[in-house]
């Protein structure tokens, strides 16, 4: 793929997600699996995909500096990460603490294992929202604290090495409630924009005559799932694929939807406004 066609990391984030989710719904719980096939989508395609998708390191990596020995934070070696992933996942799935609880101390527990060799900041904060959802916290995963963590970047920093040096959890859990309180305070105004969206850019398809019902439902369809390729509209609408192709063709002429990995075949489209509402401000974290 030329490097003009890569989508951006918004966009692989979401697509990540929606992979995650996907997967959830046919009855995967958060385990290895789980985070290794986020990761694998997330660094699928692009200037990262050198760095095994989906496969835990084999190697040390470190935090800051040029070397492990002036390094902020140095994580487990690589021998140790299937050891320490299984115990993670086991507290996953552990059901005694409150899932924001949970969600707090595995996201610490995930970034210092930092198991893949790039990426691990991105899938540690998916890892919080895929938690949220199977606890039934979140019906829609409109809860990002990407935005809270980069606004308070040095704090976050500071936050996470306390943990690991002092051990000091209850700061930390502090911090993190805290950004789930602001975070979902702005859920909500999200929330409004999106529907605003979707209604704005309905009106714009309703006065296309006869092919307004079919341009509706794959619109309908983006809405959905916002990173979604001609047979997942075939399978959410019921509509034939040349019917799907031919109507999700008018969206992109009108701006609303966008090709995104510039292939003839297994083409996947984007709903970049609504996307661009989603990822506002929130460029990941590495």
């Amino acid at each position: 793929m030329a490097p003009s066609h890569y989508p951006t990391r918004q966009t692989l984030f979401r697509a990540s997600l929606e992979h995650g989710l996907q997967l959830m719904q046919t009855g995967l719980p958060p385990c290895i699996r789980l985070l290794r096939e986020v990761h694998g989508v997330l660094l699928s395609t692009g200037r990262e995909s050198h760095m095994a998708p989906g496969e835990f390191r084999r190697s040390q990596n470190w935090i800051g500096g040029t070397r492990p020995g002036d390094a902020v934070f140095v994580p487990p070696p690589h021998t140790e990460v299937p050891d320490c992933m299984a115990a993670l996942e086991r507290f996953l799935n552990e059901r005694e603490l409150p899932v924001l609880i949970r969600a707090a101390l595995a996201h610490v527990q995930f970034e210092t294992i930092h198991p893949f060799l790039d990426g691990n900041g991105r899938v540690g904060r998916l890892l919080i929202t895929l938690l949220l959802h199977d606890a039934g916290a979140l019906q829609q995963p409109l809860l990002y604290l990407s935005l809270y963590f980069k606004k308070h970047r040095t704090e976050y920093y500071r936050q996470l090495n306390e943990v690991r040096l002092t051990g000091d959890w209850e700061s930390w859990l502090a911090f993190f409630l805290e950004g789930v309180k602001e975070t979902a305070t702005g859920a909500v105004d999200t929330c409004h924009r999106l529907d605003e969206l979707l209604a704005a850019d309905g009106e714009r398809l309703e006065g296309a005559g006869r092919r307004a019902s079919s341009l509706l439902r794959v619109h309908d369809a983006l809405g959905s799932q916002v990173i979604v390729s001609l047979a997942g509209v075939h399978a959410i609408t019921g509509m034939s694929l040349p019917t799907a192709a031919s109507a999700m063709q008018t969206l992109v002429e009108q701006g609303i939807a966008r090709e995104i990995t510039g292939r003839r075949r297994n083409r996947l489209f984007a709903y970049d406004a609504y996307l661009d509402i989603l990822n506002e401000d929130t460029e990941p974290l590495r």
